[in-house]
């Protein structure tokens, strides 16, 4: 059996005495989709910047294709980080860079790219996610909140990596722009054959984006299974989430005035 992609063993992360994370257990294989779904405040965003390495775990292991993360030195990391792509929930877009610089921008900046070779790779990115050239030549103010989330897209795919982080990919989008970003997230992802971690707490992208599907709740993987199986999963705070019932285990913290 070929060793996963990413593997987390017991990961830990607290803040003073808020534990967030309480000892994942996770593995994703190369070429899968990772869907994690789970309220506000759950740790989701935590895990994913721990895997990344923008937090340190206080715990556990991380292992990218069998490598330990948790420990590396900052070139150690940064090589690792090469085979990273990351969208970002708001798009995260450089204002004061045109479109193609901001798809353009890691090749320049980390792989040293010629800016006219990078140019072209950035124009082939944009094309990837259905967007024209001359789209390259505007400002992201100048574009709709679905065209920004395709060049945040297309800056992810830019230096073809082998992993893939989707931070929310369709939050503050409408019902069909959603619908469009999902289904550029599973083209993108399948011509790459990368390896995505996505995090999100729209059921209709987890079910479109995903393979296999994990429910944070209170910083413990409380459940995964292959996406098609969540419907049955057996678990009440899983079927409290994914059918967005207020009544059941889960309770919101609700704050009195």
């Amino acid at each position: 059996m070929a060793s996963p992609k990413i593997s987390l063993h017991g990961v830990t992360k607290a803040f003073g005495p808020k534990k967030v994370l309480q000892g994942i257990d996770l593995e994703i294989a190369a070429g899968e989709s990772m869907v994690v779904i789970g309220g506000s405040g759950t740790g989701k965003s935590v895990l994913l910047k721990c895997i990344l390495g923008l937090m340190e775990p206080n715990a556990g292991s991380i292992q990218v294709d069998g490598e330990e993360t948790t420990d590396l030195g900052r070139h150690e990391r940064a090589r690792v980080m090469r085979k990273f792509g990351v969208l970002f929930q708001g798009g995260a877009l450089f204002d004061s860079l045109r479109v193609w610089e901001n798809v353009a921008f890691g090749p320049i900046q980390s792989d040293g790219m010629p800016v006219d070779e990078a140019r072209e790779v950035a124009a082939a990115k944009l094309g990837a996610v259905g967007l024209g050239p001359e789209i390259g030549e505007l400002f992201p103010s100048e574009l709709s909140g679905g065209m920004q989330k395709r060049v945040a897209l297309a800056r992810a795919i830019a230096r073809e990596p082998e992993i893939i982080f989707f931070d929310e990919p369709t939050t503050g989008l409408d019902p069909i722009m959603a619908d469009v970003i999902n289904d550029l997230i599973v083209k993108c992802v399948h011509d790459l054959g990368a390896t995505a971690i996505s995090i999100t707490h729209d059921m209709a992208s987890a079910r479109k984006i995903g393979h296999r599907v994990g429910m944070l709740h209170e910083g413990k993987l409380i459940w995964q299974g292959p996406v098609g199986e969540i419907d049955r999963s057996g678990n009440a705070h899983v079927d409290q989430f994914i059918h967005g019932r207020a009544e059941g285990p889960i309770r919101m913290q609700v704050r009195k005035l």
